[in-house]
């Protein structure tokens, strides 16, 4: 008959990662990936990232996703407030640009290493 091995139970309880995420970056990671998980607001980064310049005016975003003007400008509004757009007015017209590195540093959030 074979006999196991004992196992060590402190080993399963020591850590083998860096540090965990703190519950303030927790917390702004979590409205960061709520702005994230619409549809609508997934194309609309879509259509400004394919853009020339990453850049749209709110005029031309309208008929692609097929929706009117306030309510995508309602989701525009939430992509730059959670820190994925930017916002200039020229004129009457809204235009909306990717900020560099912003979809990026979501992903990194997510990067466990180990």
């Amino acid at each position: 008959m074979t006999t196991l091995p004992l196992l060590d139970p402190v080993a399963c309880c020591v850590s083998s990662g860096g540090a965990a995420m703190s519950v303030a970056d927790a917390e702004e990671l979590a409205g960061r990936l709520k702005a994230l998980s619409d549809p609508t607001r997934l194309r609309l980064l879509s259509i400004v990232a394919s853009a020339a310049e990453q850049e749209a005016c709110v005029c031309d975003l309208t008929e692609p996703v097929g929706l009117s003007q306030p309510t995508v400008s309602h989701h525009l509004k939430v992509l730059t407030e959670a820190g994925f757009l930017t916002r200039s007015k020229r004129g009457t017209w809204a235009y909306y640009r990717l900020v560099p590195g912003a979809l990026d540093a979501v992903a990194g959030a997510l990067r466990i290493d180990g």
